[in-house]
């Protein structure tokens, strides 16, 4: 009887086993959705999009840099509060830019997967040039993006997931100038795909709705921004952020958004921040400068009445956006367009270029501040007829009063490229915005970072980047390769 009681454990632990590891051969696999290989690429194109649009050029990124850029003021105690006071922790904690940075390797790992599955000619994806075009423009962005606020990071290793799950940092300067021969080569396929017509986006393009004459011309604007990027280290771009400027606007390019699309819209990410935590208001030193040359942006900037408007690092900052602070009233509109590139960046960057080369600018400049006023004043259902009187106004331009207006041309949403173009300047010996938060100094030392701290997943995860990383408080001394640093 025992022998017969023995064997039928044996047997029933045998079962247990085999279930267990049935169990777990399944563990870690998503049952409930298609493997990323058998998904077309098209398919994967809106949510790239949006995801470069709402997560990386406009979400946590420039809602820290606005206060950063004095753009904005941080308000209502709370994390942009520490940022306005120049927190050092804040500044240099790991986690305060985590999810954006996790978010955007996330968002390339379904560009990348977009890319090989054209490249490889995977079945469906043969010849998709446009998709393909469209994904390289995606990564150029978001890597971009990556580099310019963190410096060097994972890139040749990165996205290979077991393959490789702690990647090398890569150099700043060796993914520049991969990300512009990707730019190059998605140049090349856009060009293939308006010669041949090419119409696979279908209706996964949120930006032109498969307007491909207007993605080319999108592509060159970009390379335009990530060449002027270098001036500091290598005078010669110039002339060919010039021709890439010239090149786009001849091909129409008129900004490159995420707006409504067939109808539907979405909370822009500013308006969401604002709405679910009002931790912004107007900064009285836009307001300022708007005043000081009769901007016709001002009332929507400074929206509230009477409010009071803060002065960046004003200790009485706590208060919250609640009538009693002046706040941008072009966030509260919850459906405007989110803006990857604007047509006034590239008229700007034509401007520096020529004007660096010693050329007349005049007329590329007042194309930027008549392009960056029509544009926020057409989004605020305001009269723009007057925008080109009020460029012409301001006169021949001079790289300063060129920076100014390019600052406040970008405080609706560009700030990530602000903070760049105020770190290349002065790593250049040029100060043509002037910084006024009395906490940018704390104690003799500066508080102003000079990069961004890399993402504690990685931090935690990587011992290459935990020893970069360090005790995180490298922001504040050690620039980024084309601000003259090392790293």
């Amino acid at each position: 009887m025992k022998k017969n009681i023995y064997i039928a454990l044996t047997v029933a632990m045998m079962g247990f086993t085999a279930c267990s590891e049935d169990t777990f051969d399944h563990i870690n696999k998503d049952t409930y959705h298609p493997a990323p290989e058998v998904v077309p690429a098209y398919l994967q194109l809106s949510e790239a999009i949006m995801n470069t649009g709402f997560s990386t050029v406009s979400g946590d990124l420039s809602f820290y840099l606005s206060s950063l850029n004095e753009q904005n003021i941080g308000v209502g105690n709370n994390q942009l509060m520490k940022a306005e006071l120049r927190n050092s922790i804040e500044w240099a904690n790991s986690s305060t830019f985590n999810n954006v940075w996790s978010g955007t390797y996330s968002n390339l790992l379904n560009i990348q997967q977009m890319i090989d599955k054209i490249e490889n000619g995977t079945t469906g994806n043969e010849g998709q040039y446009d998709i393909l075009g469209i994904a390289q423009i995606l990564k150029v962005m978001d890597y971009g993006i990556l580099t310019d606020m963190f410096g060097d990071i994972p890139y040749s290793e990165a996205l290979k997931g077991q393959e490789c799950l702690q990647p090398k940092l890569d150099s700043q300067k060796d993914i520049y100038a991969d990300l512009l021969v990707t730019l190059d080569k998605a140049i090349g396929n856009l060009e293939t795909a308006v010669n041949d017509k090419l119409k696979n986006v279908r209706d996964q393009d949120l930006v032109f709705g498969g307007d491909m004459n207007k993605w080319l011309a999108s592509a060159y604007g970009l390379k335009a921004r990530y060449l002027i990027h270098q001036t500091a280290v290598d005078k010669s771009v110039l002339a060919s952020a010039e021709a890439a400027a010239q090149k786009a606007i001849e091909l129409g390019f008129a900004g490159m958004t995420i707006k409504e699309f067939n109808g539907v819209t979405c909370d822009n990410p500013w308006s969401a921040f604002i709405w679910s935590r009002s931790y912004i208001a107007s900064s009285a030193k836009v307001a300022k400068m708007m005043e000081a040359t009769g901007d016709p942006r001002l009332s929507a900037y400074t929206a509230g009445g009477e409010a009071t408007l803060v002065e960046p690092g004003d200790a009485d900052a706590s208060k919250v956006m609640d009538g009693s602070l002046g706040y941008p009233a072009w966030y509260d509109l919850g459906s405007q367009p989110i803006h990857l590139l604007s047509q006034a960046e590239v008229y700007f960057i034509l401007a520096e270029a020529q004007l660096r080369q010693g050329k007349d600018a005049t007329e590329a400049f007042q194309a930027a501040v008549t392009s960056a006023l029509t544009d926020i004043l057409t989004i605020m259902d305001e009269d723009a007829s007057g925008a080109a009187d009020f460029a012409a106004s301001l006169g021949k331009p001079t790289l300063k009063l060129l920076f100014e207006q390019k600052y406040l041309a970008q405080c609706v949403d560009e700030q990530v490229e602000t903070y760049n173009d105020i770190r290349r300047c002065e790593a250049m010996g040029e100060h043509h915005i002037a910084m006024t938060n009395p906490y940018n100094t704390q104690g003799g030392m500066s508080r102003v970072p000079k990069r961004l701290p890399y993402g504690n997943d990685s931090v935690l995860n990587n011992p290459t980047i935990a020893e970069a990383y360090g005790d995180g408080f490298y922001v504040y001394d050690q620039p980024v390769w084309w601000a003259g640093g090392t790293r």
